[in-house]
């Protein structure tokens, strides 16, 4: 075993093993992904957990922003973006829970996220390899 990889649940620089970290990585949306992104800067797939967690929930937010702004501009027509403001945020609430439970099924071992992994992975590549 080099000195890059950690066998499963060993204790991180915080006290927590791999799996609480990824799973709390998503606890809090991006806000416990920039957390845990230095916190577990050390294990590269704690990094891509929170990673993932802050550029879905971050875009997430980014959407909701611009869809209540967008309403709010529109009057009686606002409610339509409401309404997709609404489904957006129950996605959201839907893959917030299957990514905590996959990553508490796996371990903490890298793992993307239900339904759009394949469109956040790279991303979430490329800001986990940034942080040193």
């Amino acid at each position: 075993m080099t000195s890059s990889q950690f066998p499963t649940n060993q204790p991180q620089s915080a006290g927590l093993d791999k799996k609480t970290s990824a799973i709390l990585s998503y606890a809090l949306g991006w806000l416990t992904g920039i957390i845990f992104l230095f916190v577990g800067k050390n294990d590269p797939d704690v990094k891509f957990h929170a990673s993932q967690s802050i550029i879905f929930f971050g875009s997430v937010s980014v959407v909701n922003i611009v869809l209540s702004i967008i309403g709010s501009l529109l009057g009686a027509l606002g409610i339509i973006f409401s309404l997709i403001g609404f489904a957006v945020a129950v996605f959201a609430v839907v893959v917030w829970i299957m990514a905590m439970l996959q990553a508490n099924k796996t371990g903490g071992v890298r793992a993307e996220l239900p339904f759009i992994g394949s469109f956040v992975a790279p991303y979430a590549d490329r800001l986990a390899n940034s942080v040193k």
